[in-house]
């Protein structure tokens, strides 16, 4: 008994020091509903395609926008060709409240203009809350959602070679 306890001790340790592993883990192969995020000027719309196409989202804090640059660098030059894949932006503005959402919505126009990306912005966790995402802040999100609304790849902060690795693996199955 004192072994098992220990070691619930030691689980509960380990996954209080990586809370974003252990919650991203957690909501692989559960299901997501339809909700409304805003547009670039600030018009709430639904989430893009749901349940029409597998959705690829980059949900990111513009506090730490440059988090997985050599990723996205690599995204942006062997871009994911695939029919079956709708993938967009979403900023995730409740995070960061130093930076004005006006401007911040202003730089996406700007982007959106300049790449014909599809950019959308969260002004108060409507997606975070909304999919019961947990603790995004300060976190490059990255989800992979079927279209029949089951998340596949979540992955927040920092990705590792192997998360890559998955991603991967992920998409080439529904391409």
């Amino acid at each position: 008994m004192k072994r098992l306890v220990l070691y619930g001790c030691l689980f509960l340790t380990v996954l209080a020091t990586f809370p974003q592993i252990g919650k991203a883990q957690n909501l692989i192969g559960s299901h997501v509903k339809p909700i409304n995020i805003r547009d670039a000027s600030d018009n709430s719309i639904p989430i893009p395609k749901l349940g029409e196409k597998h959705l690829l989202i980059f949900y990111v804090d513009p506090d730490h926008a440059n988090q997985n640059a050599e990723f996205i660098d690599h995204l942006e030059k062997n871009h994911i060709l695939s029919d079956n894949i709708h993938s967009f932006g979403i900023v995730n503005l409740k995070d960061a409240p130093m930076l004005p959402n006006g401007i911040v919505r202003s730089m996406v126009r700007k982007k959106i203009n300049q790449t014909g990306a599809d950019i959308y912005t969260d002004p108060d966790h409507l997606l975070r809350d909304g999919w019961n995402l947990g603790d995004v802040n300060n976190q490059f999100t990255l989800i992979f959602v079927t279209k029949d609304l089951e998340i596949k790849f979540l992955s927040k902060g920092e990705l590792t070679q192997e998360q890559i690795e998955e991603f991967y693996r992920v998409i080439n199955e529904y391409k």
